[in-house]
């Protein structure tokens, strides 16, 4: 990934601009079309690459700038979906939505994220992220006419995420990331299948593989449901002794302001955390000294050149004031223990 020690990165979006599309709100519509709107997005691209630079992170994603959802913009692209046919699910066994259905064999015509991913590689020569929802998450975000088996349709998203991921890397992707908040929920189908089927969506990727699980954005749906969680949040410990022996490279959690017991970060000791050390459910900024102490109580569990701080989550719903000047004290935050590291002769 990189030979920094605690390299930076945020794990999924960034703010739109307000000509792009309505601040402050999840999945708004585009504010321009056409030509305009191809003009607008790669614009909004280049902006969130300049401030991920300007504010020093060592990785540098996209911010979603492109994409509407995180799950639903992938799965527009595709066949076998009909966006026209919608139903009211229940997402993530927590909130009701309506969403599009499955009324055929879904299949990838062409390529979804390709030129996104292009252009975001012209951008810069620092090493870039490139995040694709995961196969159990994109199930659970739709209505199934067609296969009648979570499992089955996970396995065929799984086979066209492998395709696209494949792309991406060829692409100068560097980094790929595969967003499961979906493990956070369903332990039974993680265990039985869906870390498998994760594991067939990172197959033969020679890019650094990441499997983002959070507690999800911060809105009012997601932070009620973590009010019901007690003093402890423990499911991590259902999906990490899995993935601690899956092929996946990278695990990215929730930390900062959560209820985690950091000693869980153990249970995937050998592979490289993404640690959140970044609230964003919350407005406060985070100082670097809040940003330092939660990276010095994880290493503790994790050595120091498999640590990556980054956001807690995406940060679309914040301003983006507020979601930059975050970013600017994860730096920070990560600075200082850098330096701390070299003064105690820690690997570099």
């Amino acid at each position: 990934m990189t030979n920094t020690l605690l390299p930076t990165s945020i794990v999924g979006s960034l703010p739109k601009p307000a000509w792009l599309a309505q601040p402050e709100v999840l999945w708004s519509p585009w504010e321009l079309s056409g030509d305009a709107l191809v003009e607008g997005k790669q614009d909004a691209l280049r902006a969130a690459v300049h401030e991920q630079r300007r504010r020093g992170l060592d990785i540098i994603s996209d911010g979603e700038q492109t994409r509407q959802h995180f799950v639903t913009t992938f799965i527009e692209h595709l066949d076998g979906v009909d966006f026209s046919r919608r139903e009211t699910v229940r997402i993530r066994d927590r909130y009701d939505a309506s969403v599009p259905t499955v009324v055929g064999a879904v299949s990838r015509r062409q390529p979804v994220f390709v030129d996104d991913a292009v252009f975001l590689r012209e951008q810069t020569d620092q090493p870039i992220k490139w995040a694709l929802p995961g196969p159990m998450t994109m199930i659970d975000t739709l209505a199934d006419r067609h296969y009648a088996s979570r499992e089955k349709l996970a396995w065929e998203f799984a086979t066209i995420l492998n395709q696209e991921a494949r792309e991406l890397e060829a692409a100068g992707v560097d980094v790929i990331q595969f967003d499961e908040p979906a493990f956070n929920v369903f332990f039974d189908e993680m265990k039985d299948w869906g870390i498998a089927a994760l594991e067939r969506a990172a197959e033969g990727l020679r890019a650094e593989t990441v499997v983002h699980i959070c507690y999800g954005y911060g809105i009012k749906a997601n932070n009620d449901w973590k009010a019901t969680l007690g003093d402890e949040w423990r499911q991590y410990e259902q999906s990490f002794p899995l993935l601690q022996r899956s092929t996946i490279d990278v695990v990215s959690l929730e930390s900062h302001h959560s209820h985690v017991p950091m000693e869980l970060i153990e249970l995937v000791r050998g592979k490289k955390v993404m640690l959140g050390a970044i609230d964003v459910a919350s407005d406060e900024i985070e100082s670097p000294d809040d940003v330092a102490d939660t990276l010095r109580r994880a290493l503790a569990f994790v050595d120091a050149d498999k640590l990556i701080p980054s956001t807690n989550c995406g940060m679309a719903p914040l301003s983006r004031g507020v979601a930059y000047d975050k970013l600017s004290a994860l730096v920070a935050g990560a600075d200082i223990v850098r330096a701390e590291l070299a003064g105690s002769g820690a690997p570099r």
